[in-house]
């Protein structure tokens, strides 16, 4: 069978170039239009002066304005409104060419369904039902969303991640759920299907990335309302210009106000709002984060709390043994083989890591016996214990404060020097792990983290930001002490258990900040859920992508860093395009106001610095320029605005000398190069 691949049509394809073309024209519905009363209103002026251009033409002596001019206002503000049109249809497309490619992950695979007498039978893979048992030998893709109930295989995730490098999928672990359109690539599994048809994880991201039906943020709704607002209160100006004109005996003509209304409502920022949206949840796709929603992007970039575990994000991988450290009486060999037999049910990274340690360098102290006559208890977030019991024997691995615990329960002596060994463990920035038997400490196992490289500077960053950063880990105090002031880290919480992140997250929330965290585990789910911005990683458990609104195809918890850069990105391209819209007016203000009234009123010639050619050259410059700002800042609007992790008053105040002075001196310069084109081409 051979391997498929991801592949996003270019933009520029001719059958893209087609779709984004059609969407424009399709946006042309007055009732889709009405969502954005903005270009609404350019669409009721482009047809009122098509309107006045057809009456001019076929009724002669009604002249409203001259022809040619009637026209050419009608032209640019029908080209305004495909202008605003294709700007969210380019991004959609964009949106629609990630979708078209998912798609054809799904076509044509076929499933092994297991019956119940335990036969298989071949049926197509959209034939499945929630709870059917599959197998997927190596070779086949997997059918459906799923948990692995038996077996271990390396999976190629390839076609959903982009990621060349094989994962391993396994039963009974935080790394059992597979995902449609995937490929196993060694080994077998028996999967159970957790989804109906049309509600895999595959099928959720095709409709999620259909940016037409994205709803809108609540800052996207604030802004819609500011935009609402300078509109109608330009709408009633150029209503009140009406009276004023007839008292000065100044002819306005209807194509004249509408002209005027147009540039100076909001055009800019209310042809670009919704594509500024959509691009940010397409950039988020971009780098293989799906977002469940707009307002999931957004939050990242409101974000002042952020949650991280210590594994996988601020260290490279999963804790490694480096020693083992008998107590006084104990026989380092009576301490691996206690070590082992408590490790032998534990699935974690770190139990599987103990389990290689101790074979390597002691041998196997496991026999066939021990498996039948012992039961061994496997490792549980709630006990932070492993182990094994044999009648009155009982064996356990775990925690410092949870083996503790489990001795003074059963009435035993914590030796004195316990705390001392402990204690310098983690002052290293290692992990101690307890040993006891029955009621007797046996010994400790030494783990050491490898702490990624650069992450310290990756906090900086955060910090520049003004996001206060809380590194969870189930250490002890003194290791997550010791790692947190290495990597830079803010606060940290030792010892996490699922409520304690919880409550962690509530009080956090409880002062008015916004918090965000990363999970894999069922675990995870109720902070991932309670958190503001919670992002699963896809080789995590189904429980946890559930609960959060944002599933990280990489599984790459430092992806987190990235994605509250993109929602800062979003917030920061549409602040910076309004502030950069509403400066716009000032210029189209010198433009065409003293146009519409200095013949009739001397006085106001001294406003038009621009020195424009006539009134009938600025009303028209302005308008056309009006069109094409929108068309020159499609590129910006969709690839965003470069961020720079400042302090918001930085930001502010970068934004208001680019964008806000920029805003005024652009018009100023791009009207009157207009305006002598118009003259130098003789069109006036």
């Amino acid at each position: 069978m051979k391997k498929r691949k991801l592949h996003i049509p270019s933009l520029f394809g001719k059958t893209m170039a087609k779709s984004i073309v059609g969407m424009t024209f399709r946006k042309l519905n007055p009732f889709y239009l009405q969502e954005n009363p903005v270009m609404f209103i350019v669409f009721i002026g482009a047809a009122l002066t098509t309107f006045l251009f057809l009456r001019d033409y076929f009724l002669d002596g009604t002249l409203n304005e001259p022809l040619w001019f009637t026209i050419s206002i009608s032209f640019w503000l029908w080209f305004t409104v495909l202008f605003a049109n294709g700007a969210e249809a380019i991004a959609e497309g964009k949106g629609k060419a990630h979708a078209s490619s998912l798609k054809a992950l799904a076509e044509e695979i076929m499933a092994k369904r297991i019956l119940d007498g335990g036969e298989e039978e071949s049926i197509p893979a959209q034939e499945l039902r929630k709870d059917d048992l599959v197998r997927v030998n190596a070779g086949d893709f997997i059918p459906a969303d799923g948990e692995i109930v038996d077996g271990i295989a390396a999976i190629d995730e390839s076609a959903i991640t982009g990621e060349s490098a094989p994962v391993i999928r396994e039963s009974d672990s935080d790394r059992s759920s597979v995902t449609a359109g995937t490929r196993v690539i060694s080994n077998s599994l028996i999967i159970r299907i957790i989804s109906n048809p049309g509600e895999s994880f595959l099928d959720r991201m095709i409709n999620l990335v259909q940016a037409a039906k994205r709803q809108k943020t609540p800052n996207e709704i604030a802004l819609q309302v500011l935009l609402v607002g300078l509109t109608l209160i330009f709408l009633i100006v150029c209503a009140t210009l009406v009276p004023f004109g007839l008292y000065f005996q100044s002819k306005l003509s209807l194509t004249v106000i509408i002209s005027l209304l147009v540039c100076l409502i909001p055009t800019t920022i209310g042809g670009l709002v919704s594509a500024i949206g959509i691009s940010g949840i397409e950039r988020a796709l971009r780098k293989n984060i799906l977002a469940t929603s707009g307002k999931a992007v957004e939050t990242a970039g409101d974000i002042d709390v952020l949650l991280l575990d210590k594994t996988g994000t601020i260290t490279l991988g999963n804790r490694m043994p480096v020693e083992l450290i008998p107590l006084e009486g104990v026989d380092i060999k009576e301490l691996a083989k206690a070590v082992q037999l408590a490790s032998f049910a534990d699935r974690t990274p770190e139990g599987k890591s103990i389990l290689d340690f101790i074979q390597k360098n002691y041998g196997n102290f496991v026999s066939e016996q021990d498996t039948a006559r012992l039961i061994f208890i496997p490792f549980s977030a709630d006990t932070r214990m492993s182990g094994c019991d044999s009648g009155s024997i009982s064996i356990r691995k775990g925690s410092c404060d949870a083996i503790q615990s489990f001795i003074k329960k059963a009435k035993g002596i914590i030796p004195s020097n316990f705390t001392k060994i402990v204690e310098n463990i983690g002052s290293k920035g290692g992990t101690p792990l307890a040993v006891a038997k029955e009621n007797k400490l046996l010994g400790i196992i030494h783990l050491k983290d490898i702490i990624k490289p650069g992450i310290r500077e990756r906090f900086q960053r955060l910090r520049a930001m003004g996001i206060h950063t809380v590194m969870i880990t189930g250490d002890n105090p003194y290791t997550a002490k010791t790692i947190a002031e290495e990597v830079g880290v803010d606060s940290f919480l030792a010892e996490a258990t699922p409520e304690k992140k919880m409550k962690l997250i509530k009080e956090e929330q409880a002062k008015g900040f916004l918090v965000a965290m990363t999970g894999d585990g069922t675990n995870d789910a109720p902070a991932l859920a309670q958190a503001d911005l919670g992002i699963a990683m896809n080789s995590g458990t189904q429980a946890a992508k559930e609960a959060a609104n944002m599933v990280d195809l990489d599984s790459n918890p430092t992806k987190i860093l990235e994605v509250i850069e993109i929602g800062k990105q979003l917030l920061m391209t549409r602040g910076c395009l309004t502030t950069f819209s509403i400066a716009n007016d000032i210029a189209k203000y010198f433009a065409i106001i003293p146009a519409i009234f200095m013949a009739d009123i001397p006085e106001l010639r001294i406003l038009n610095v621009m020195q424009l050619a006539s009134p009938y050259s600025a009303v028209l410059s302005a308008i056309i320029f009006n069109a094409l700002i929108i068309v020159a800042l499609i590129p910006l609007a969709l690839k965003g605005v470069k961020y720079r992790p400042l302090g918001a008053k930085s930001l502010l105040a970068r934004s208001l000398l680019i964008y806000g002075v920029g805003g005024i001196m652009v018009p100023f310069v791009g009207i009157k190069l207009i305006d002598l084109l118009l003259m130098q081409t003789g069109f006036m």
